[in-house]
């Protein structure tokens, strides 16, 4: 089975799963893209759905000749009798595929691990996925978008998680600069939720 046709099967594999969020349990995903040389710093604002008001999260990004890798701290504001939760994560970016004839995405495999803490419970998240997109150039502009989708299967364990769960990650990179980016991302299904992000990076 060719790269192309593999990574066509593992999209259509997690998108037939039910749904969730990923390494800090946020509606934040990742693009096949790096858009930096050497660092990134970016925050990200979301509403991660049922049971949490609002979480913010910032992101510490470094890279290296054959991936990038992130460094990140979060809050999700519980709601209701929910307890707040206080999470910290890594993540990693490595390009595996370039957009073809026979294949029109860029992709790259995603991995990471989160710990979430709150009410005297942790949970532990480890999502491993591809990112599937394409950059696209505004005509006679410096500006770029790169829609993509990255897949998401994510083994938990811990008091505050208890099974395997899926996310389809569905977003949007809008480059405005050489130095900053602008991102909306979201997941669909079972747990819904939608996030925005800013990012400056050199």
């Amino acid at each position: 089975m060719t790269r192309g046709r593999l990574l066509v099967a593992l999209l259509a594999a997690f998108g037939s799963a039910p749904l969730s969020a990923q390494t800090l349990s946020t509606p934040i995903f990742q693009s096949p893209y790096r858009d930096f040389r050497q660092s990134e710093l970016a925050g990200y604002v979301s509403d991660p759905g049922s049971g949490v008001s609002i979480a913010v999260q910032g992101e510490y990004r470094i890279a290296r000749p054959k991936f990038d890798f992130g460094l990140m701290v979060g809050y999700l504001d519980g709601s209701g009798t929910n307890n707040s939760l206080f999470g910290v994560g890594i993540e990693a970016r490595a390009p595996v595929a370039g957009h073809s004839q026979q294949f029109p995405f860029d992709a790259t495999l995603t991995g990471g691990f989160g710990a979430l803490f709150g009410g005297g419970s942790s949970g532990f998240l480890v999502p491993l996925g591809v990112s599937l997109g394409r950059q696209l150039l505004l005509e006679n502009s410096n500006i770029s978008f790169t829609p993509y989708l990255n897949p998401v299967i994510v083994p938990t364990f811990g008091k505050l998680y208890g099974d395997v769960q899926f996310a389809l990650g569905l977003g949007v990179d809008i480059s405005l600069s050489r130095t900053f980016d602008a991102r909306v991302s979201g997941s669909l299904g079972d747990i819904s939720g939608v996030g925005v992000g800013l990012a400056w990076h050199r």
